[in-house]
């Protein structure tokens, strides 16, 4: 579970804690909102961007939070098995939509577009 999450299902975390997790995350996807429109609008860079952004970060520290993957899953509760069965779709959504994003179609919208 994110940290954020974790905070507010225990309890744990501060006010300032909190606050600050969810700027973080307002940040990254207000940015991935921003990046998606354009992307839409033609910017070549975008596409690229956009669907590497999310998978370079986010999964590995998840994956590695307090040891080894074999340790996180013995840990897990049902909120921890919901979220990674989330991410494992983003995941497989992000790279579906980059393979779909460079099939010749796409190749020329952007084209046109940009």
């Amino acid at each position: 579970m994110p940290a954020v999450g974790r905070m507010a299902a225990d309890g744990s975390g501060s006010a300032g804690e909190t606050g600050t997790g969810l700027a973080v995350r307002f940040t990254v996807f207000t940015l991935a909102v921003l990046i998606a429109r354009r992307m839409r609008g033609g910017a070549r860079w975008a596409r690229v961007a956009l669907g590497t952004a999310s998978m370079v970060v986010q999964p590995p520290a998840y994956l590695t939070d307090g040891g080894s993957l074999a340790q996180t899953l013995s840990r897990a509760g049902a909120l921890d098995l919901a979220f990674a069965g989330s991410r494992i779709v983003h995941v497989a959504a992000v790279l579906a939509a980059v393979a779909l994003m460079f099939r010749p179609a796409a190749g020329t919208w952007f084209r046109r577009a940009g």
